[in-house]
């Protein structure tokens, strides 16, 4: 295994229980973890990173994702339309995929959230056209050697059906469970520092049916696997689930076993304050996608109030078609800036926005081995330049989100490196963006 020395790094934000930073501190990575905090630290043969001018945090993890739709951005027709309209708007394009689409298009999506500083990312891939399956994506993550939770979602309700997908996308339920089987027997490693965890995940209350969502609960607590969703995002959401359910879409949630710590809901833009009091009780976990919630008109999400009442909070950049970006820095930032917005000018911190990019996230994914650099703990670190443009005039350089930079100078994932001086260093980048390239091109025509 590697063995890594970080040396004098400006300041270390820990993101640890007690919220320490220190200053001109050197990090020992080995074996996979962090080894040794302190000042001042022998060689003993590791391999030197110089940290001076840099600031240090935990890898920043992301919790809900949709890499394939990186070959889809800026799609025209869809890129001022509310979700619904923007969904039926990329479906088609969507269904013309295959298994090196989602490959490339997932190679791409991970190089991108890695150069912002992203060490875990969870992915919810729900559609399977042409032979398309989760090993494409899985196989991706390996190449690109980050932490990785996919979940095999599944769309089983088509238009024809009252759905919204068209009936093409749509799955057989009993198909769906059995690959869901399959996956997580080939991939699911439960263990501490596990660079691969599988998820169920049906796509959606308005994609799949009472029965599917209820026995993917059974099968996933059978497995000892998390269950993920979409939920509450926008009105329409909503109005479908009273329309449909005839309840909200938290009590649809609590009434099919779709709450508890081995639960987390994308968005939950629209949840109210019974819902986020149930959440919190359940502890039921919530990624929160601000980009993707300004860029769909969906509203803004109520963190505040989550945090304040106990809900485990991650970030997610979801997909890129409905983004358009996939940098968690980024999205971190956003996270804070909508929240002060929406509540005033207090009511987030660049610190609490970064710990819920790391701590927090990890927490809704269910590790407690990451997202926080304490001994022991797995060796996922960031080392941001803090020397240049984005940072200068900055007199709290550690406070990342109200500067920069955000690009992420060195990435480390379970010690070893993925980025390297601004630059994914396990894959040639030029070949895959220039096969990236041809895919959208033939799509397009």
């Amino acid at each position: 295994m590697s063995h890594v020395l970080i040396q004098k790094a400006d300041h270390l934000l820990r993101m640890d229980d007690a919220g320490s930073e220190l200053a001109g501190v050197d990090i020992r990575l080995r074996d996979g973890v962090v080894a040794e905090i302190g000042h001042d630290l022998p060689l003993d043969g590791a391999e030197v990173v110089n940290g001076r001018g840099c600031v240090v945090t935990p890898g920043l993890v992301n919790t809900h994702h949709h890499l394939y739709q990186t070959l889809t951005r800026a799609v025209p027709g869809g890129q001022d339309a509310l979700l619904f309209g923007w969904l039926q708007t990329l479906y088609p394009i969507w269904a013309r995929f295959g298994p090196e689409h989602m490959r490339i298009s997932a190679l791409v999506g991970l190089a991108e959230l890695a150069l912002s500083g992203c060490s875990l990312t969870s992915d919810h891939l729900y559609l399977f056209p042409n032979g398309s399956r989760l090993d494409d994506t899985i196989d991706a993550a390996r190449e690109i050697g980050m932490r990785f939770t996919p979940t095999r979602g599944a769309m089983s309700i088509g238009e024809s059906a009252g759905g919204l997908p068209p009936d093409h996308l749509v799955e057989d339920e009993a198909a769906i469970l059995n690959d869901c089987i399959r996956v997580v027997d080939a991939f699911h490693d439960p263990n501490p520092g596990a660079m691969v965890q599988v998820g169920i995940a049906p796509c959606s209350p308005f994609s799949v049916s009472r029965e599917l969502m209820r026995d993917a609960a059974i099968l996933a607590r059978d497995k000892g696997v998390r269950l993920h969703t979409h939920l509450a995002e926008n009105d329409e959401d909503v109005a479908y689930s009273l329309a449909t359910f005839g309840c909200l879409p938290g009590e649809y949630a609590r009434d099919l076993g779709w709450t508890g710590d081995d639960v987390w809901h994308a968005h939950c833009v629209k949840l109210n304050a019974d819902e986020i009091d149930l959440f919190a009780r359940s502890g039921t976990g919530v990624a929160h996608c601000p980009c993707s919630n300004c860029r769909l008109g969906s509203g803004i999400a109520p963190v505040r109030a989550m945090r304040d009442a106990g809900v485990p909070v991650g970030l997610g950049v979801d997909g890129s078609a409905s983004n358009d970006a996939g940098n968690l820095i980024a999205e971190a930032r956003q996270a804070m800036l909508l929240q002060r917005v929406s509540q005033g000018a207090d009511a987030m911190s660049a610190r609490e926005a970064l710990f819920i990019a790391t701590r927090g996230g990890a927490r809704v994914l269910g590790r407690d081995d990451v997202g926080q650099i304490t001994v022991g703990k797995r060796a996922d670190v960031a080392i941001w330049d803090v020397t240049g443009v984005e940072a200068a005039g900055s007199w709290d350089k550690a406070a990342l989100l109200l500067a920069g930079p955000t690009r992420v100078k060195h990435l480390f994932v379970e010690g070893r490196q993925v980025v390297r001086d601004g630059q994914i260093a396990t894959v040639d980048m030029g070949p895959v963006l220039a096969r990236q390239e041809a895919l959208v091109r033939d799509l397009m025509a």
